[in-house]
């Protein structure tokens, strides 16, 4: 069964025996045939809670050491497959265990008590908007200590211990506070087990008293759990596939769009076989690039709306017929909701409902079944393909420079694409990198295809500042076959730049751009203020002083293109081994025109006056 959450379509490595996440009374679940003998040791909570991390995939947990967790790290730290990764912070933390889902299907960190948890809230918020499924971890206080009046040490000065818990289940899916041994075991259990199955953040509070204490539900080897995979009702998926059908077929030139909640379905090969089968063209959402194959001949670009691929957009908007696989239409993805589509052309396949035009919707449809079952029932119309081939016209070339002349912004990202390859994962950091990294061509292998993890990330819904140092160190530790390429701002790489030196200590060895054009450019094409423009840093002088001498790290400040040029040399070969980390100095105007369009749209969007009361 599909257990890897955080592949479009890939079985869990870590799946025992075909199973993870539930009680072993449950149907399907293996029983060991006889227990194992246990030891005091070996059978206490915080040995049962590091196995189960390890047996649902786990092999990296993201901390930050606080008094009320100290305890329960040491039976993480005992654990043969976890490592314990101590990050700078625990937004750091958070945002690692997201990259982390990314690369691997699921993450986990470890905070301390609601100074720690609060910390962390924003970067579990970012994963919920993303359907990742992260634990979260936070050592809770003594046990002795609830219901008794006291105030304690971590907390707002008021004898209520429950702030915490409410800030989290607005943006969890599952919260539980352990507090006793006797549903320990249950509790835990239950909150990994949502995870995996709801693809979103959970909240798991441990008592720092309790990590060390044996109990009876506890086992040296914890038995299986078992996820009963979800599926369609028979009768609602044939009559959703017999209404796509008719709607499909008489339409003259009907395309494809695929969109980010691909993953949380995992249905990208179900949509590639759909491609194959129907001859349409297809197109994917910006926040779906990597989730299918870029190199496929039907593929026309990203569907962005006015900032789309060159002809795209005409192909898409001009379709009778247009198919969205696990869209998801906000602001930013329809540019100030700007898109030019007709509900009543528009099929909306979400991942358990599918909507037909104007009507009827289906419900308990499951994606990837209607997308198998829709390729064995639809004809062949190659129609819109065979326009887009009338109208294409290559893409230019960036005009070239003097020597010596100030780099710009579309030469950088002209030799990034010449770098990728199929060992190339790329993260882009919330910003002008959204744009120009959309624009690269992942190559076989660098994109998820049907075989892997998404080889490209970045976080579009929720679009923090500053995701992208952390999520680059855990996706760079969950994925450690590829080489990351990652593009940050300067004005984003201030916000988290500690974690640089958790990367150097986990031996990693990505590439960092960090584009150095004096503020916060995505903001200034919204609305302009002098609250868009930061304090310079030497920015390569920080790493070497983060790197203290201390792992293997190389930087470069480069500002022209026989700089560049020289310096990915170095990064590519005699550097291949360490951090690489190249500032590029950047005009502060020198800016995507997408970006420029985009920011038009969406600042029209914002500032929209009010309705008449």
């Amino acid at each position: 069964m599909d257990t890897h959450i955080g592949s479009v379509d890939g079985p869990s490595p870590a799946a025992v025996n075909g199973a993870v996440g539930c009680p072993a009374s449950a149907p399907g679940c293996p029983i060991m045939s006889s227990h194992p003998v246990v030891s005091a040791g070996e059978a206490s909570l915080g040995r049962h809670l590091a196995r189960r991390l390890v047996q649902v995939g786990v092999s990296d947990v993201f901390a930050v050491p606080g008094d009320f967790n100290l305890t329960l790290l040491d039976h993480l730290v005992d654990e043969p497959g976890l490592r314990l990764v101590g990050c700078c912070n625990e937004l750091n933390a958070g945002y690692a265990a997201d990259g982390y889902a990314r690369a691997r299907g699921v993450g986990a960190c470890a905070v301390t008590f609601t100074v720690g948890g609060l910390s962390v809230l924003n970067a579990i918020a970012g994963a919920y908007s993303e359907n990742l499924p992260v634990i979260c971890i936070a050592g809770g206080p003594n046990s002795n200590d609830y219901g008794t009046n006291r105030i304690l040490h971590h907390t707002i000065g008021i004898p209520d211990f429950s702030q915490e818990l409410r800030c989290f289940q607005t943006v969890t899916c599952h919260q539980a506070v352990v507090t006793n041994l006797d549903d320990a075991h249950e509790q835990i259990d239950t909150a990994i087990a949502t995870a995996l199955r709801e693809s979103k953040p959970v909240y798991l509070s441990i008592s720092c008293n309790l990590p060390g204490l044996p109990h009876p539900t506890f086992t040296r080897d914890p038995v299986p759990f078992f996820l009963a995979p979800r599926m369609s009702n028979k009768m609602g998926l044939e009559a959703a596939v017999e209404a796509t059908v008719e709607f499909l077929n008489k339409a003259v030139k009907p395309v494809l769009v695929a969109g980010p909640k691909l993953r949380v379905a995992k249905a990208g090969k179900a949509f590639v076989d759909l491609v194959d089968a129907s001859g349409y063209a297809y197109a994917i959402m910006p926040s779906a690039k990597g989730f299918v194959p870029e190199t496929h001949p039907h593929f026309l670009g990203t569907y962005w709306g006015a900032v789309s691929t060159a002809f795209c957009a005409e192909i898409v908007e001009s379709a009778d017929a247009y198919l969205f696989a696990g869209p998801i239409f906000n602001d930013y993805s329809s540019v100030g909701y700007s898109f030019l589509l007709k509900k009543d052309k528009a099929i909306i396949v979400q991942p358990e409902r599918v909507i037909v035009g104007n009507g009827p919707a289906f419900g308990c449809v499951m994606m990837k079944e209607y997308l198998s079952a829709l390729a064995k029932r639809v004809q062949k119309n190659t129609t819109a393909y065979e326009n887009y081939k009338r109208i294409f016209v290559p893409e230019g070339h960036p005009l070239k420079g003097e020597a010596n002349e100030p780099l710009r912004v579309n030469v950088l990202f002209k030799h990034i694409q010449d770098m990728l390859t199929g060992d190339s994962a790329v993260l882009a950091e919330t910003g002008d990198s959204w744009f120009n990294c959309q624009k690269l061509k992942l190559p076989e292998g660098c994109g998820v295809g049907w075989l892997f993890a998404r080889r490209y990330e970045f976080q579009m819904q929720y679009g923090s500042i500053g995701w992208s140092v952390g999520a680059l160190l855990g996706y760079a530790q969950g994925a450690s076959d590829k080489r990351v390429i990652a593009c940050i701002g300067d004005g984003s790489f201030q916000v988290t730049a500690q974690d640089v030196s958790t990367m150097l200590r986990c031996e990693q060895n990505s590439i960092i751009f960090l584009i150095n054009n004096g503020g916060y450019t995505i903001e200034v094409e919204i609305h302009d203020g002098p609250y868009n423009v930061i304090k310079n840093w030497n920015y390569t002088a920080l790493v070497e002083a983060i790197h203290n001498g201390e792992g293997k790290c190389w930087t470069a400040k480069v500002k022209c293109e026989e700089e560049l040029t020289a310096a990915i040399e170095t990064a590519l070969g005699e550097k291949k081994d360490s951090l690489c980390f190249i500032e590029v100095i950047a005009h502060k105007d020198d800016t995507s025109k997408e970006l420029l369009e985009w920011g038009s749209r969406v600042s029209a969007a914002n500032s929209r006056p009010p309705n008449p009361q």
